[in-house]
């Protein structure tokens, strides 16, 4: 019987689902915040459900009034969305963590254990300058890069300092030494593509809006060049991913925040791919400036190596496996019903 008590945001999304299934097989207490209702089913895995803004006070009373061992940071406004308003993308996404690295020194504070806040951060952090540097890089570490171009990459990277701020630095000058309530541990994901949530437009949602349209017997513009090239992973690595290192002891851990990537196909690989196995699919590549841009200045593959030394992560899912034994069945059997 598990005694972990655990808030998740944003838990409406794929990952909040996947994550709220697995924690309460695993008999967590999970407190769920979302701005929509949660489904019957998942609302029936949770002590309690809020449905609120993650920047509302009022949000944040209702959470504290628990002893939290852990808390899985989810919401956020992405990337082309938080180019669109990148006011409230900031607001949301900076303010909003905020709330939730006080939150956790709070309750650490009152409890006397460190609350964990697992942190998913994206490759949208990284800034790479030009293609030329792009095409001739080794594969990007975590230090590589840290100038990101949209706002959603400048709010992560800046969320990660926030994170390593309260948990290795905030009060350790002051005379009382409060330190060490926090215990931030964040993931640059990279391109997370899902079985079972339709894309809503997102900077490298051209992945599965490839299967979705072929699937649907569409034709497909893709919004990037066939050579355009960044990391990608299956959802269910995702969250394999974030618990695993909710998991490693903080003694195994040499950096607050990791890589993880599973594979770095280009488009027009993954158009061949989709081909294969929707012989009647017509694709064609039609790149839109701004997408492509963005696409351009995240790197084209990522060194995971200190994940995989630190904690033993490694992807279940490799490229041919995400197509043929995830994506595609699932979506088929979508659009056959």
């Amino acid at each position: 019987m598990s005694n972990r008590t655990v808030v998740i945001t944003g838990a409406n999304g794929e990952i909040g689902h996947l994550l709220l299934e697995t924690l309460s097989a695993a008999k967590a207490t999970i407190i769920a915040v979302d701005l929509t209702p949660l489904s019957e089913y998942h609302t029936s895995l949770c002590e309690e459900v809020i449905v609120g803004d993650i920047c509302d006070d009022e949000v944040i009373r209702d959470i504290e009034k628990y002893d939290i061992n852990e808390i899985f940071h989810l919401a956020a406004i992405l990337s082309t969305s938080g180019e669109k308003n990148p006011e409230r993308a900031h607001h949301i996404n900076v303010d909003g963590t905020m709330n939730f690295l006080q939150l956790a020194y709070r309750i650490g504070k009152r409890t006397g254990n460190a609350v964990k806040m697992l942190f998913p951060s994206t490759i949208a952090a990284y800034g790479v300058p030009n293609l030329s540097i792009k095409n001739s890089a080794k594969p990007a570490k975590e230090l590589d890069f840290t100038s990101p171009f949209t706002m959603y990459g400048i709010n992560k990277m800046y969320n990660e300092q926030l994170g390593r701020y309260y948990s290795d630095c905030y009060k350790r000058l002051s005379p009382t030494k409060e330190s060490g309530f926090v215990d931030f541990r964040a993931l640059r994901f990279p391109g997370l593509i899902s079985a079972f949530t339709i894309p809503t437009g997102g900077t490298s949602d051209y992945a599965p809006e490839m299967i979705h349209n072929a699937a649907q017997h569409k034709p497909y513009a893709c919004f990037v060049r066939p050579d355009a090239t960044i990391p990608f992973m299956a959802m269910p690595d995702a969250v394999k991913a974030l618990l695993g290192l909710a998991a490693a002891p903080l003694s195994a851990l040499t950096q607050r925040v990791y890589n993880v990537t599973s594979f770095s196909p280009s488009a027009a690989n993954i158009a061949e791919m989709v081909t294969s196995e929707f012989p009647e699919a017509l694709i064609t590549f039609e790149p839109q400036q701004q997408r492509q841009e963005i696409i351009d200045s995240w790197p084209a593959e990522v060194d995971d190596s200190q994940a995989r030394k630190d904690w033993n992560w490694h992807p279940d899912f490799s490229f041919t496996a995400t197509f043929k034994d995830y994506l595609i069945p699932n979506i088929r059997a979508h659009y056959a019903k």
